[in-house]
């Protein structure tokens, strides 16, 4: 049990660090000094710093998911457009405040030009699993009759992405939050008010 707390207590380290000066601008000694230990202790429990980095993202897509509710079930879904809006606000709420979700979107928006995963793990994060997941909710919606029939897979892209751009301008300019979220419920009310049954 010590090593997964000493091992998680590594992997914070290094989201702290790589959140604040990029994947090159830390070494292993400086991240095993901010998780407390000496540098060579640390290889008892990671092989390197890329080992470190991989286990961080793999903790985090672990941390998102479970903390978004990526892998719910149909049974789950929003009956109401009213809940659809109020079930996204939590969601955007969850993904501005969440502190390693915030450190992993800026470490993703410095990496992603520099590692192949970190692109694919940006474009899957801030697109693809966001639209898959309200496109399945839409779909279910549809079938309901609370929303039009139209192409879910379009519908959600146009639900999320404008949410995505608003949520990178929050991380450069954190003081206009509460325009941000303004600017997303009017967003998501207007959806609702175009494609809600009637």
């Amino acid at each position: 049990m010590k090593d997964v707390s000493t091992k998680e207590r590594i992997l914070y380290a290094a989201l702290d660090l790589f959140a604040e000066k990029g994947y090159d601008g830390v070494g292993v000694d400086l991240i095993a000094e901010n998780a407390g230990l000496k540098g060579p202790s640390l290889y008892r429990h990671y092989k390197g710093k890329e080992d470190i980095f991989n286990s961080l993202i793999d903790l985090v897509i672990s941390h998102y998911e479970e903390g978004f509710g990526l892998k719910k079930k149909p049974e789950d879904f929003p009956k109401s457009m009213d809940e659809l809006i109020e079930n996204a606000m939590e969601k955007i709420k969850f993904t501005m405040h969440d502190d390693v979700v915030r450190k992993t979107r800026r470490i993703l928006a410095m990496e992603q030009f520099r590692s192949k995963r970190m692109a694919e793990l940006t474009t899957r994060y801030h697109l693809e699993n966001l639209q898959r997941m309200y496109a399945g909710i839409f779909a279910e919606l549809m079938e309901k009759g609370i929303l039009k029939k139209d192409d879910p897979e379009l519908l959600a892209l146009e639900f999320v992405s404008p949410v995505s751009l608003l949520i990178h301008m929050y991380d450069r300019q954190p003081e206009r939050e509460e325009e941000v979220l303004d600017t997303i419920r009017k967003h998501f009310e207007h959806f609702a008010k175009v494609y809600a049954e009637k």
